[in-house]
């Protein structure tokens, strides 16, 4: 079996402990994908030195310098999209045509980022006061810890790194221990295109060993964490201790509101697509549909003939539509909502059960799923998923569904469906998310800001021209020319 190695200050390591683990396919949890490091806190230590040892010669390079590696590093991602995503479909199980689409809109975020080291802009400011001028510039932080999540091993570490190093920034990238093959595959990419030692740096191994080492060290200057709420809040309670710079992209429990639409059938299909994608494990994913009641029948119908044209299957298998959950842990979450879904009332559609008798064998495969009269106040209604399971919330009219639409502490994206104009404009002004979609689902671009409000995201947004609010400090600057 193939061992994989920590990537530090420019050289590959084994963990200083010597510990490794296995992962395995989630579409054959027999098979054994690789060894990889159990770091521990020297690990950490070591990385964010060569981090910190990097940095100054990082930022003094141009930032159209850092550009061009940049754009390099993009190109490379390009012409590896055929390995690197069947090696995101083999760890995490997504379908290969998704995980094909994921390394090209990483690509495409990295081309972004590099044009934004081109465009570190400050402001000049008229002055008060006769000979002296006033003028703002942006500097790169220092260290930056990026933790990433599973769902996304591709774009999410992509989305974390190639904005930090336009500003010039050094990177210690922390990967979701399940799936940390794509980021050893992201960082020979980086050394292919050239990147200085130690200006980007792998640790792999579990959160609860190394996270927080991450985290509380004084060097790094600020940690961008995509991941749950629950994690990320605690994690934010240790990094403001010493009032470091956070990112948090969190959870989601984003809805659907579908009011007096005229194309239902459109309305179904960007629904499903966006609720079942990634086998729901997305936190942009649609979680929650609530419909005008005079239209709730037709749209559950229109729901329920998609969902059962989609094939659940191994991510390898060209027909496949969804692929598994991603872990064991993930099947019995799921299984958990669906049964709770049941004892609290909820008409089962569609699904709600697992596929195969056998998951630790077979595979973790759980059939998507739809419920219907479910509660605005029940947990399918309320809590994060993170699976292929889509509840259905009837409501009188307009009002009450702004009113439902507002009723969790998530604030990530929402969808409107509508053929009103008047409705639109309530609608983005009324409903508390960071990213509103109106008659399409919440697929997002690769340089437009994303983030969350409430319990769905802390500081700038990612993507787009706001991440530069992240990876940089602002410095004012006054001089007397008189």
């Amino acid at each position: 079996m193939q061992r994989h190695l920590n990537f530090i200050a420019g050289r590959w390591q084994e963990p200083e402990s010597g510990a490794w683990y296995s992962t395995f396919n989630p579409a054959r949890p027999q098979e054994a994908l690789g060894e990889f490091p159990a770091s521990s806190a020297g690990d950490v230590d070591a990385a964010v030195g060569a981090a910190a040892e990097a940095a100054p010669g990082w930022a003094r390079t141009p930032g159209p310098q850092r550009g061009v590696l940049l754009l390099r590093f993009a190109q490379l991602l390009e012409e590896s999209k055929q390995e690197l995503g069947r090696i995101l479909t083999l760890e995490m199980g997504k379908p290969l045509c998704e995980s094909l689409g994921e390394v090209g809109r990483a690509a495409a975020e990295a081309r972004f980022a590099a044009g934004e080291a081109s465009r570190l802009d400050g402001h000049t400011f008229v002055s008060e006061r006769p000979g002296l001028s006033c003028s703002t510039v942006l500097e790169p932080i220092g260290v930056v810890a990026a933790i990433s999540p599973w769902n996304f091993p591709v774009v999410a570490p992509v989305r974390k790194i190639a904005p930090a190093l336009a500003c010039g920034d050094t990177v210690v990238l922390k990967p979701a221990s399940i799936t940390p093959w794509c980021s050893e595959f992201l960082m020979r990419l980086f050394e292919k295109a050239g990147l200085p030692a130690g200006v980007v740096n792998l640790v792999v191994g579990r959160g609860s060993v190394i996270g927080d080492r991450l985290v509380d060290d004084a060097r790094v200057a600020g940690i961008t964490f995509t991941g749950s709420t629950a994690v990320g809040i605690p994690l934010n309670e240790r990094a403001a201790r010493r009032l470091a710079k956070v990112q948090l992209e969190l959870g989601g429990k984003n809805p659907a509101v579908v009011a007096e639409y005229e194309d239902l059938d459109a309305a179904a299909r960007e629904i499903v697509s966006a609720a079942l994608q990634c086998s729901g494990q997305r936190c942009t994913a649609l979680s929650r549909v609530i419909v005008l009641e005079a239209q709730a029948d037709a749209l559950a119908d229109k729901i329920v003939s998609l969902v059962r044209q989609i094939r659940v299957g191994d991510g390898l298998d060209e027909k496949t539509t969804m692929g598994p959950l991603s872990s064991r842990a993930q099947l019995e979450t799921v299984q958990g909502y669906v049964q709770r879904g049941l004892e609290e009332g909820a008409k089962l559609l569609a699904g709600g059960s697992c596929l195969v008798e056998d998951p630790d064998r077979e595979g973790y495969f759980f059939a998507p799923t739809v419920f219907d009269h479910v509660q605005p106040e029940s947990a399918l209604a309320q809590e994060e998923i993170f699976g292929p399971v889509l509840p259905v919330i009837r409501v009188r009219n307009f009002e009450q569904a702004l009113e439902v639409a507002n009723r969790t502490r998530y604030g990530l994206a929402a969808a409107l469906f509508t053929s009103k104009l008047s409705y639109i404009q309530a609608f983005t002004s009324t409903v508390q998310a960071g990213m509103i979609h109106i008659n399409h689902g919440t697929a997002s671009q690769a340089h437009i800001p994303f983030g969350g409000v409430k319990e769905s995201g802390l500081g700038p947004y990612s993507i787009g021209h706001t991440a530069k609010e992240f990876y940089t400090n602002v410095k004012a600057v006054y001089i007397r020319w008189q």
